[in-house]
């Protein structure tokens, strides 16, 4: 979760729609993925990782209480989850499930079912429409499974399962869900709704 600063969040969107625009989307879909894990009550430990590491007050006062807050990792996006899941492990955890903060359509129900599909697999993926994925689950970490994944392409969800299923890893897929990288990807009404919210605020 990186902090909300224009200019620093959403860049793709924020050339299309203005850095103000592109500010509130991102506050408004970070904040509804928080609100759905905090959603799935006392069983489950919200976890949430901010970047750059020196804002984490602001980012604590922005998102709020009912989650642990850690800096995120460096590196590359498969080497920043594959810390995430390292770190949940060692404290303990043994049902862990790392979501994007960019999906309209996220919900407790979802989540739900994601710790549910643990029960009987080892491992679960929420398909994303853009061929990546905006949820992975593991009960214990698999080695490899973000070596060599080509992120930022639509082979990042047929690469991950590959590996999986290389590792002998059982899996069980979601809903296929959109995230929000362009214009395109608003849901309807909602380039109007940063639109006039930037204009209310001019």
């Amino acid at each position: 979760m990186r902090a909300p600063v224009a200019g620093r969040v959403k860049t793709r969107l924020a050339a299309e729609i203005g850095a103000d625009a592109a500010l509130r989307v991102y506050r408004r879909l970070a904040q509804h993925a928080a609100a759905e894990a905090r959603a799935l009550g006392p069983v489950v430990a919200v976890r949430i990782h901010f970047t750059p590491a020196d804002e984490g007050n602001e980012v604590r006062a922005w998102l709020g209480g009912g989650a642990e807050y850690l800096p995120q990792a460096e590196g590359d996006l498969g080497e920043r989850m594959q810390a995430a899941f390292e770190a949940a492990f060692a404290a303990g955890f043994r049902r862990v499930v790392i979501i994007g903060s960019d999906l309209p359509g996220l919900s407790r129900s979802v989540l739900q079912r994601a710790f549910e599909e643990m029960d009987t697999h080892d491992a679960v993926l929420g398909p994303a429409r853009d061929g990546g994925y905006y949820l992975l689950g593991m009960l214990e970490m698999i080695g490899g499974i973000f070596d060599g994944v080509p992120w930022s392409t639509p082979r990042v969800l047929d690469a991950t399962l590959a590996r999986l299923r290389d590792a002998g890893a059982s899996v069980a897929m979601l809903e296929t869900l959109a995230d929000v990288d362009e214009a395109a990807d608003l849901p309807a009404g909602w380039r109007e709704w940063a639109a006039g919210a930037e204009a209310a605020s001019a």
